[in-house]
């Protein structure tokens, strides 16, 4: 932004503790002639030149302040320059760290030392800001690499499919086209979640009350029959727990956890509970699913874009994106919430969501 040139908050400094001395001894002045000098008997001629009298004393005194005030005023000048400076000065570590990060570099922090004021308390808040951009820009990279690697797979094999056919005209077309088919579906769950995911994290919904049992009894109603062909026991508890925000992504979310929990089960005989109950002021969501046990260092990266562990790939059917519990875990911050995963001693998961209960 174009702005027209200005002092500069050192000089307006400078000039306000120079005016401020000045005007300090102008007041001082002032006192002096009221309460003393108008008090002196005004005679010339005094006592043979030897009494006081305010002819005198007023050009004796006049020059003697007219000096005096030059020199506070030299000395607010001097003083009020390098006062301000030594004030400012963590002010222009704050400005150059600014313009770094303006011009791209989100790595430099200011760590100013001292004492706890006004501008270390700036520096400390500029300083977190700067560590949250930087984590938000290098997720956004990965995710984008991610994306990008993940969205270029299935048109890489759907080139190569083609080049195949093309090659060999008597190959079974059927064939070709079922796979065709798959591929494309897969591209285009993984943009609808993309697109899914975009939405939740810019939070750009209208909230309304939901009551989170609801959700859960509807999602688990949908994916019932893919609980049974997986011979899965798929149980919903719990009374009614509002929240506020928008039914569509928390239905989406509570079907993201249910159908995470039960394509990662037991090859067949296994449970999924789903319990909703609220908790004081907040909602809480548990869906816990047996299945094999989990590795400790895998949990935490599981709510990571296209991160899957080793007991996590699926090449059946169901095969994900690797967005599931991205998306889940995006719908929850955008909900004020929090998300909680819990590896099962004896297999399987417990996921844990809070959100902000309402009467």
């Amino acid at each position: 932004m174009h702005r027209r040139p200005g002092l500069s908050a050192r000089l307006k400094l400078t000039l306000s503790y120079a005016g401020f001395l000045a005007v300090a001894g102008a007041l001082l002045l002032a006192v002096v002639w009221v309460f003393l000098l108008r008090y002196v008997p005004d005679n010339p001629q005094g006592l043979l030149g030897i009494a006081p009298n305010r002819y005198l004393l007023v050009r004796t005194f006049a020059p003697a302040a007219a000096v005096a005030m030059v020199f506070l005023l030299v000395f607010g000048l001097v003083g009020g320059w390098i006062l301000a400076g030594r004030m400012l000065a963590p002010l222009t570590q704050i400005t150059a760290a600014a313009r770094m990060a303006g011009n791209g570099s989100l790595s430099h922090r200011i760590r100013m030392d001292g004492r706890q004021d006004e501008f270390r308390e700036l520096a400390d808040a500029f300083d977190t800001m700067l560590e949250q951009l930087e984590s938000h820009v290098a997720e956004q990279q990965r995710f984008a690499a991610n994306a990008s690697h993940e969205l270029r797979t299935p048109l890489a094999i759907s080139r190569t499919l083609l080049d195949v056919a093309r090659k060999d005209p008597t190959r079974d077309h059927d064939e070709l086209f079922e796979r065709l088919q798959a591929v494309n579906t897969r591209a285009i769950d993984l943009t609808e979640a993309l697109l899914l995911l975009s939405r939740s994290d810019r939070g750009n919904f209208t909230r309304e009350s939901v009551d989170l049992s609801l959700v859960a009894e509807e999602a688990a109603e949908t994916l019932l029959p893919l609980a049974e062909q997986r011979r899965i026991t798929l149980d919903v508890t719990g009374g009614a727990t509002r929240t506020s925000g928008s039914a569509e992504l928390l239905l989406r979310m509570v079907t993201n956890l249910v159908q995470n929990a039960i394509v990662h089960n037991l090859p067949a005989g296994g449970t999924v509970t789903v319990h909703t109950e609220s908790q004081h002021d907040a909602s809480v969501l548990r869906v816990e699913n047996t299945g094999h046990p989990l590795p400790s260092e895998l949990v935490p990266t599981l709510t990571e874009p296209f991160q899957r562990g080793t007991e996590r790939v699926r090449t059946d059917e169901h095969a994900g994106v690797g967005l599931g519990l991205a998306i889940v875990h995006s719908i929850v911050r955008a909900h004020d919430g929090t998300l909680d995963l819990v590896p099962r001693p004896a297999g399987g998961l417990l996921i844990t969501v809070r959100l902000p209960g309402t009467p």
